[in-house]
Parts: C-alpha cells; structure tokens; sequence
C-alpha cells in the first residue's frame, strides 16, 4: 500500500471540507457555462434587429446590449474568476484529503486533463476579451467571441463530466480503454443534465441582475426577464435526464437513494424538491404568464438552484460510497485487492508517518488505535466532531464495538471493510471507548487481554470483499487501475 501525509481539518469532517467547497466550485463554473450561452443568446436577439439609437424605434436592441456590457458580463467574469481559484482549491484541498484517487485519476485521464485546460485557457481569453473590448467591437466580432466563450466553457465541462462520471460508473470490464472508460454508461446523461442546469442558473443569475438595473423602467425589466425565460424552458427534460442518470448507475447506488441511506434520500429530495419549484414557477408564471418577478424573488429561486446544486453533488458523491472510484479505490484510499494483504501484515505496519499528537494519548496501544484511525476512518469520520465514532459508536459495548467493526461492509454496506489485523481493531475499539470516556489520563492497555480469537473470527466471517451484493469480493478491479493505485511495489 502506498501512504500519503493527511492533513486534518479538526473538528470538521475532511468530506464536508471538499463536499462544500465543490459545491460552490460546481455552482460557479456551471454559472460561467450557462452564462456564455445565454450571453450568446441576447447578443443574438441584438442583432435581428438594425442597430439604432432612438429607443423609440427599436428598444429593446439597445436594451441586450446594455445588459450584456454593464451588467451580465461582469457577473460572468467573476464567475469564471472564482471558479477557477476554486478550482484550484479543489485540487490542493483534494491532495490533502485523498492524494490516491486524484493519482489515480490523472494516470488514468492525463491527456484528458491537459485538453481540458486548454479550453479553460481559450475560456478565459475568449471571455476576458470581450470584457475588455466587447463595447467597441462590431456585432459580428461581440458574436465571435462569445461563441467561442461559450464553446470553450462547455468544453470544458464536457472533458471533466467525462473524468467524473467515470468515477461511479468506470468501463471495469474494458481495461486499458481510454475512451470506453472516458464515454461511460453515465457520461451522457450526467453531462445533458449539467447543461440544463447550467442554463437554468445563468438564467435566474439574470433576473437578479436585471433587478439592479434602475436606470431602467418595469417594462424593460420584464422584456429581459422573459427572454431569460426562454432558458428555464429547458427544465422540462430534467425529470427524464434524471431518470437516464439513474437508470443507468448501479443498482446499490439507486439504493443508497431510495431509502437505503437516509442521509441521501434526504440530499435527494432537497434537490428534487427545489428543481420542481423552480421549474413549475418558471413554467406557470415566467413563460406561460409572462409575469414580472421582481429581485427578491428571482434571489430566493437562485437560492433553490443553490440548495439543488448542493444536494445533487452530495447525492453524486455518496451514491459512489464504499469507493472513490467504483470498484478500484475505496474511499478510504485502499484497493479492494490489498485487503487481505493488510489483514495479515498490519494496516499501520509501514506506514511512514508518525502521529503529531502522539504524547497526548495514555498509551500505545491508543497511539496504534489513532493510526488506524488517520489512514482508515479519517477521510468520511472525525473522532468527537463531525459525523463522529464517539456519536456513531460511543455508546455500544466492547463486544458490540469489536463485532461491528469487524463487520462494517455488512453492518453497512455503504462502508469498506475493515481494514487490520485483530490487534489494530482491538486498538480502534479502545481509542473509541477512550474518547467516549472524556479521555481520561490513564487507560488500560488490552493488547495482552483482549479477546484477539474471537475477533480475527469475526475478521474471517466478515471476508476482505465489499458489502455489496452486486460486486463480488476481488472480480470487480481492473487491473491496470489497480496497479495505478497501488503504485510501485
């Protein structure tokens, strides 16, 4: 096994850490696409019509232009600004967090990456350019560059839905194919489904933003907002790409989402909840009525898209538990296939790293319990803090500790398994109970004592496969990602 050094986040849960900052990287950047598009959209109503100077003859001409110079392009320019500070924050917070998988990654999809930056790179020009010049440019020139805006950033968007589709639903059965891993089962539907909602963001950040224009009256205001409208038409299909998504993701991940993980579920109709709010609004009232909304309810309907985001890319993230990268990385960074290999040898036994708090514990069987604890629990628990062992486990008895945990991928089979020989459990059992205990100066050492026959019996019932029934223990990594993630030996 290959160890990396993992920072720790204290009391906050190293998945909230990346979950939240991805969900705010995930919500600008589809921003910045759906906003190039709908930029391009109003340049093109701008053109239909001759280019005059009389409002009386033809407003609403001057009226996209308006728009699209003073007011949406800076949105989008920020937009693009942040989501690519974010950007990099997802990958050094990433690093930190699970240095395996993103190596994993890049092996696999290296030139992918390198493709993908260079359209960021044509994003960026593209859009600064007309920032800087776009007043001063002719409708032919304008038009040029927000195509090629627009084009760059769903580009964009297309190479890294591939990477991240791939995540839940890799081509495992194709070993070494690039592409069939690259177009996975989930690729299509995941990356229409992000397009739509793209559009719908860009188009609600619009009617915010037509609401600060007070140079302009009412009238005007609803001619903009209705043409934005045209945008949200395209959340009628959401239900059906919704449906194609999970149709076509495992069986045990549409579990996690009907029921069998309630945190999920609950993720699941927050976002389902706040899209058919804002798709039955935008329906009824913005393109049916044509009504007018005004800035604070145009915030509060950004604000669902928000909560929706968020809940997706939880439901997108969890739905791929006990792995990172299905069936190749657990997400506690250890392949499937070095499972029983680690059961004898020892979780912890080359593990280079030393603890940072090591004098804080009473004695060594604790610090063993810690190390375990750091390279297998850390990445989704935290002791005492967020989703915590203290709550989850703290109340349980030591057999009931030294059973369960021997047992995680059938206790919950959201859970990899437990990864240790019987002394490294017996070590996390007692750190739990320890911690529980309000951490106490002195602790009895059980690692002459315990009960270490009945636990590697439970270790031996409990096999070194996942938990899930539609993934049978060691058929279910291809190798080359597994050599990826191994490493060298």
């Amino acid at each position: 096994m290959t160890y990396y050094p993992l920072n720790d986040f204290g009391p906050v849960m190293k998945g909230m850490v990346i979950g939240g900052l991805g969900i705010f990287h995930v919500f600008l950047a589809q921003f910045a696409i759906g906003g190039g598009m709908l930029m391009c959209y109003l340049q093109w109503l701008a053109m239909r019509r001759p280019k005059v100077t009389s409002p009386a003859i033809d407003p609403h001409s001057q009226l996209f232009r308006a728009f699209l110079d003073s007011y949406f392009k800076t949105l989008v320019l920020i937009s693009f600004v942040l989501g690519a500070l974010t950007g990099v924050a997802m990958w050094f917070t990433t690093i930190q967090v699970s240095a395996r998988t993103i190596g994993v990654m890049v092996d696999e999809f290296h030139w992918i990456w390198a493709t993908e930056w260079t359209f960021f790179c044509l994003e960026i020009v593209s859009g600064y350019t007309f920032y800087r010049y776009g007043k001063g440019l002719t409708d032919r020139a304008r038009m040029t560059l927000l195509v090629l805006y627009s084009i760059a950033a769903w580009f964009s968007l297309f190479w890294i839905n591939g990477i991240l589709s791939w995540q839940l639903t890799p081509a495992l059965g194709q070993p070494g194919s690039l592409w069939a891993n690259f177009f996975n089962p989930s690729f299509w539907p995941s990356l229409f489904f992000r397009t739509v909602v793209s559009m719908t963001i860009a188009a609600l950040a619009g009617c915010v933003v037509v609401n600060t224009m007070s140079e302009i009256g009412r009238e005007e205001r609803t001619v903009l907002i209705n043409r934005m409208a045209h945008f949200l038409g395209a959340m009628v299909v959401m239900p059906l790409l919704a449906w194609w998504y999970f149709s076509v993701i495992p069986a045990d991940s549409r579990q996690w989402v009907m029921g069998g993980s309630i945190a999920m579920t609950l993720f699941f109709m927050v976002s389902a909840g706040a899209s058919l709010l804002i798709g039955g609004y935008a329906v009824m009232a913005l393109i049916k009525q044509r009504l007018y909304i005004n800035g604070a309810t145009a915030t509060l309907l950004l604000a669902l898209a928000f909560a929706a985001t968020g809940g997706g890319e939880f439901v997108r993230e969890g739905v791929r538990k006990p792995y990172t990268i299905r069936g190749a990385l657990y997400s506690n960074s250890i392949v499937p296939d070095e499972v029983a290999h680690l059961r004898n040898v020892g979780l912890t036994t080359d593990d280079p790293y030393p603890l940072r708090d090591a004098q804080a514990y009473p004695n060594n069987q604790l610090r063993l319990g810690a190390m375990v604890f750091r390279d297998q629990c850390s990445v989704c628990h935290t002791m005492d803090g967020a989703n915590a062992l203290v709550h989850l486990a703290g109340s349980w008895t030591l057999d009931q500790k030294r059973l369960n945990f021997a047992k995680l991928q059938h206790l919950k089979t959201f859970m990899p398994p437990f990864v240790g020989n019987a002394h490294e459990l017996e070590a996390v059992v007692q750190l739990v109970t320890w911690n529980a205990d309000n951490r106490p100066t002195d602790w009895p050492d059980t690692s002459q004592t315990a009960p270490f026959t009945e636990i590697e019996r439970y270790l031996e019932q409990a096999g070194t496969g996942s938990g899930l029934s539609t993934l049978p223990p060691h058929t279910n990594s291809a190798d080359r990602l597994t050599r990826a993630a191994t490493g060298p030996q």
